[in-house]
C-alpha cells in the first residue's frame, strides 16, 4: 500500500542530510561538550557551528540562541523566566497549549492574564493587544503561525506595540521556522521559540532566541550550560541535527522552495474545495472565474485546514489512514480530546463544523505525485462517509 504523510505540522521526518550530519555524534564523536580535552572540544565545536546555523536562520547573534529540549520547554522558559506574581501577561486564545497551559499556571501563581481574541480568519488584532496593556504588563506572547490553520499573525505590528510600551515580546515560531523567512530584528521580539522536529530535525531538541540584555530566570538549575540560561549536558546529536536542518531551510528559502510548497498546497486545496459543502477555515473564496482567493490572511506555505460538513473529522482521518493517507484533525498534543479545536472555536466556528475539519500539512519530503494521490482519495472517502452519516442523509447540514 502506498503511504503518504500529510501531517507535517505534528512532526516531520528527519531528512537524510540531517541524519548523516548527526550520525558521527552517536559514536565516533561522543565527548561531553563541557569537557576541555580533545573529545569534548570537538563536540563543543559542533554545537557552536549548529548555533551559528540557527542564528543565521533567525537573523540573530549566535550568543542569543539557547538550546532546549523542544518547543514546550522553550515556551515555558520564555514565560516563566520573565513573569512573576503580580505581573500582567497578554496572550491570545489560539496559542499552542505549551503557552496556554503555561499561562494558566501563571494565573495560579498570582499573575494577571488577558487573552486577546481573534477574528473569523484567526488573526489577532494588534490594536487589541494595545488596548490590553496595563501599567504592570510584563510580557506579550503571541504565536507567529498557528499550528492548525497556518495563519501568520501580524507579529511585526505586535512587536511595535510591545516596544512602544517597553514590554517584553515573545513569539512561538514553532510552526513558522523553516517555512517562512524569520528576522528577529524585523519582528521586534525579545524571545522566539523554535522546535527541531517541525523542520525536519529530530524530536527532543529546540531553541529559544533571547535578545541580548533580556533578563531571564532559568527553570533548570545545575551547571553553567548555555550561558547559565539552561542547565544540563547538551544533546549534541540533536543540536547538530537542528543546525543542519536550519542550514537546509536557509538554502531552501534562497532557492524558492517555499513557493513550490505553496503551489502544491494550493492545488490540493482547490481540488478538495470542489467537494460539496467544504471550505477553508478562515478563508473566503472568490466567485470570479479566475478562482482567485479573496479576503484570506497570510499563511505558511504548507498548511490548509478544510471542513467537510456532515461528517466527523476523526472518522475521516481513520478512513484516509486505512487507505494510506495520514492527515489530522488538529494539534497532535490534543489527539483524543473530546472538545473541538480551541483554535477553530475561537475563530467562531460552530462545534459541528470544527469537528468536521481536517488539517493537511505538507513537508519537504512530499511530492506533486503525493498531492495527486490525495486529490484522488479524499473525495471518494468523504462521499462514502456522508452516505453513512444520518445527519447528512436527513439534510440537517446546510448545503
Amino acid at each position: 500500500m502506498q503511504r503518504v504523510y500529510f501531517d507535517n505540522n505534528a512532526t516531520t521526518p528527519v531528512l537524510p542530510e540531517v541524519f548523516e550530519a548527526m550520525r558521527p555524534y552517536f559514536g565516533e564523536h561522543f565527548g561531553n561538550a563541557s569537557s576541555i580535552h580533545h573529545h569534548g572540544q570537538e563536540t563543543r565545536a559542533a554545537v557552536e557551528r549548529a548555533r551559528e546555523s540557527v542564528a543565521d536562520l533567525l537573523g540573530c547573534r549566535a550568543s542569543e540562541v539557547v538550546f532546549t529540549s523542544g518547543g514546550t520547554e522553550s515556551d515555558n522558559l520564555a514565560i516563566f523566566g520573565l513573569a512573576q506574581p503580580g505581573d500582567h501577561v497578554i496572550t491570545s486564545t489560539i496559542e499552542h497549549h505549551a503557552v496556554l497551559n503555561g499561562s494558566k499556571h501563571l494565573e495560579e501563581k498570582g499573575c494577571e492574564l488577558t487573552y486577546v481574541p481573534v477574528d473569523g480568519r484567526g488573526l489577532v488584532d494588534p490594536d487589541g493587544v494595545k488596548r490590553a496593556l496595563r501599567s504592570n504588563t510584563k510580557l506579550v506572547t503571541i504565536m507567529m503561525a498557528n499550528n492548525e490553520t497556518g495563519v501568520v499573525q501580524p507579529v511585526e505590528e505586535i512587536g511595535k506595540v510591545a516596544a512602544e510600551a517597553d514590554v517584553n515580546f515573545h513569539t512561538d515560531a514553532v510552526q513558522a521556522a523553516g517555512k517562512i523567512p524569520i528576522d528577529v530584528n524585523q519582528v521586534g521580539c525579545d524571545l522566539l521559540t523554535i522546535s527541531g522536529h517541525k523542520l525536519h530535525a529530530p524530536q527532543g531538541v529546540g531553541a529559544l532566541y533571547v535578545r541580548k540584555g533580556t533578563r531571564l530566570e532559568p527553570m533548570l538549575y545545575g551547571g553553567r550550560h548555555e550561558r547559565s540560561r539552561r542547565a544540563g549536558t547538551e544533546n549534541v546529536p540533536g543540536i547538530v541535527g537542528l543546525g543542519k536542518a536550519a542550514e537546509l531551510a536557509s538554502a531552501g528559502f534562497r532557492r524558492g522552495d517555499n513557493a513550490n510548497m505553496a503551489a502544491m498546497r494550493d492545488r490540493l486545496e482547490r481540488e478538495l474545495l470542489s467537494i460539496e459543502s467544504t471550505g477553508v477555515n478562515g478563508l473566503a473564496v472568490s466567485s470570479h472565474p479566475s478562482g482567485a482567493w479573496v479576503g484570506h490572511p497570510p499563511r505558511v506555505p504548507n498548511t490548509t485546514n478544510i471542513y467537510f460538513d456532515g461528517i466527523e473529522g476523526e472518522a475521516l482521518v481513520i478512513a484516509l489512514d486505512l487507505k494510506g493517507l495520514a492527515v489530522s484533525t488538529g494539534a497532535a498534543c490534543s489527539s483524543g480530546a473530546i472538545e473541538p479545536s480551541h483554535v477553530l472555536v475561537a475563530m467562531g466556528l460552530r462545534s459541528e463544523r470544527a469537528r468536521a475539519s481536517i488539517r493537511f500539512s505538507l513537508g519537504k519530503q512530499n511530492s506533486v505525485e503525493e498531492v495527486e494521490f490525495a486529490i484522488g482519495l479524499v473525495p471518494e472517502t468523504v462521499a462514502r462517509l456522508r452516505e453513512l452519516s444520518p445527519v447528512w442523509a436527513k439534510g440537517a447540514v446546510s448545503r
